[in-house]
């Protein structure tokens, strides 16, 4: 049977442009550049197996396509034209000039830079570090969005941006930055690019406070130096949404060695319509899959479901539309974890004891809902039922 004709002018480098060079550039977070002909020319095969697995590009959302914004999906279509190209030898066809580029956001209101490089030693444990940057604001200012650079890709592994006012410059901090109140303001990991609020909503950044930077660092194998910033964009005006956190989750994690499906869940009630926007999932290395659901008068709604959880790869995921969720509406989340020898991402082998903690060797579970009040006058009841609820789960360190 004759393949038909693929090659890479017409086909495969408008794929790997709008696809892949997100993070396949040189200077970004993948591990090679694919940028030319010969870059992809000498990787066909391997690109075809990883879009064949779907593997690549990471996409870890089960929901049909179009739930969320911004999905980084292949269609059945486009994984064939991978897949062809590779088996007929990787043609090159005409040339092909890269007329799309990576969208640089625009410039930034404020850009916080760390004071000084922070240096990684060459091996050992994952380093998780809080380095607070002051900012000369003298009046509150509204973020509306941020985009982090990381100063060194090869050791950043992740990062979340708190404002705040931290006794320290720099200290160890995993989870909770460590000080009160402490205000998320967004956050980044591998394939991330400008992070924006939802439309009519923003994060408050007090006059005063500072900004501060919870950075995983993974050695490389020599000895490096970050200083990596964050530019933040401002909203001209008071935001007319708040948005607000409904964390579910579960501190009563105690994982025996070997066990291959462990579970724990958590639910919350609504006491108003909210409008769903989007949700945040995080587990540790031997997280699983994630399920969340809202049961409404009308029936179960799928909210998110991961099914291979992936610790390198933590999204924000955005609906495309608002999801509107009654009040009595009860949203749940269950986490299942993997504590066996076929669980790849296992870091214990053989398998330990794993609870709940801070440590990236320890467990959590988290889907945190972002939602806004559908009628302004109830975001103050929403907000004491979540502080009821978190007062109800709070549980000190052990």
């Amino acid at each position: 049977m004759t393949i038909p004709e693929v090659n890479w002018s017409k086909h495969i480098a408008p794929l790997i442009a709008r696809h892949c060079q997100e993070c396949h550039r040189l200077g970004d977070v993948a591990p090679f550049a694919l940028e030319t002909y010969e870059d992809a020319r000498k990787r066909a095969k391997q690109i075809a197996q990883v879009t064949a697995r779907k593997f690549m590009p990471p996409w870890k959302a089960s929901q049909p396509v179009s739930v969320f914004q911004h999905e980084r999906r292949l269609s059945a279509a486009e994984i064939s034209l991978f897949a062809r190209w590779a088996a007929l030898g990787a043609p090159r066809g005409g040339d092909w000039t890269n007329s799309r580029t990576p969208v640089e956001p625009p410039p930034p209101d404020l850009v916080a830079t760390m004071p000084k490089p922070f240096e990684i030693p060459a091996d050992g444990p994952d380093l998780y570090q809080c380095i607070a940057i002051p900012v000369p604001l003298k009046q509150n200012r509204w973020v509306r969005a941020l985009d982090f650079r990381p100063g060194n890709r090869r050791v950043v592994h992740h990062a979340l941006v708190f404002a705040g006012k931290p006794d320290q410059a720099v200290y160890p901090c995993f989870g909770a930055p460590g000080f009160l109140p402490a205000r998320g303001l967004g956050g980044w990991s591998p394939g991330n690019r400008l992070s924006e609020f939802p439309a009519g909503t923003a994060a408050l950044l007090p006059a005063g406070s500072q900004i501060v930077l919870q950075i995983h660092y993974h050695p490389s194998g020599r000895s490096e130096t970050d200083q990596s910033s964050v530019a933040l964009y401002f909203a001209d005006e008071r935001p007319s949404r708040t948005l607000m956190d409904i964390a579910l989750g579960s501190n009563e994690i105690d994982i025996p060695a070997g066990e291959a499906r462990y579970q724990v869940r958590d639910h919350f009630t609504l006491p108003v319509d909210v409008e769903l926007l989007g949700v945040i999932p995080h587990m540790h290395y031997v997280g699983q899959a994630i399920r969340g659901i809202a049961t409404t008068p009308q029936g179960v709604r799928l909210l998110i479901q991961i099914d291979d959880w992936d610790f390198n790869w933590q999204d924000r995921y955005w609906y495309s539309k608002p999801v509107r969720l009654p009040a009595g509406t009860k949203v749940e989340a269950t986490f299942t974890y993997d504590n066996s020898t076929a669980n790849v991402r296992n870091p214990s082998n053989p398998p330990k004891r794993v609870t709940w903690g801070f440590g990236v060797n320890d467990e959590m579970a988290g889907l945190h809902l972002q939602v806004a009040a559908v009628r302004p006058e109830d975001a103050a009841e929403l907000g004491q039922a979540l502080w009821g609820k978190m007062m109800r789960t709070f549980r000190p360190l052990r």
